[in-house]
């Protein structure tokens, strides 16, 4: 595994993949020049889509369960990082620490990102993860040559990510 620099990101969006209609989580890093999205499952996206609108159950569910174990044993998480990516699959740790202990633990990224929302933890991404992951083009290329294709590029390259808000599924 390669290790250079951490990138701090946030959570800027939840989506579903307009072609395979998978739900994604959307990471931007803190100054806006890195978007990452994550394919996750369905009940690893509802875990995370609740945890950000604060939404609690009368029963834990199984992050919720993991966060009240380790409040029960002094455990807190401190930080998580999505730390290598092989293979197009994405690898994570969750750091935490345990009285005097620093710890950390290999996860799924959906898993770091679940809990990272519920202790309120960073989330960092290692920059070579962001490099092999592939440029984001966001640039449109029309396929449409005629004229009035042209005009919708000239149009799609004038609008920026924060013109489309944020959705949440």
């Amino acid at each position: 595994m390669k290790k250079n620099m951490l990138i701090k990101v946030y959570i800027a969006g939840l989506a579903l993949d307009p072609v395979s209609k998978s739900p994604m989580v959307i990471l931007r890093s803190m100054q806006g020049e890195y978007t990452l999205s994550i394919w996750v499952g369905a009940l690893e996206i509802s875990s995370i889509a609740s945890a950000l609108q604060k939404i609690h159950y009368d029963r834990p569910m199984t992050h919720d369960l993991f966060k009240n174990f380790m409040a029960k044993t002094d455990m807190n998480v401190t930080s998580v990082e999505i730390n290598d990516i092989v293979d197009n699959t994405y690898y994570a740790r969750i750091h935490f620490n345990f009285g005097d202990k620093n710890l950390s633990i290999d996860a799924r990224p959906s898993d770091a990102l679940a809990l990272a929302i519920r202790f309120d933890a960073p989330i960092y991404i290692e920059k070579h993860v962001l490099e092999d992951a592939g440029d984001v083009n966001f640039k449109p290329e029309a396929m449409d040559k005629s004229e009035h294709g042209k005009k919708w590029a000239e149009y799609l390259e004038k609008l920026s990510m924060d013109d489309f808000g944020k959705y949440i599924i």
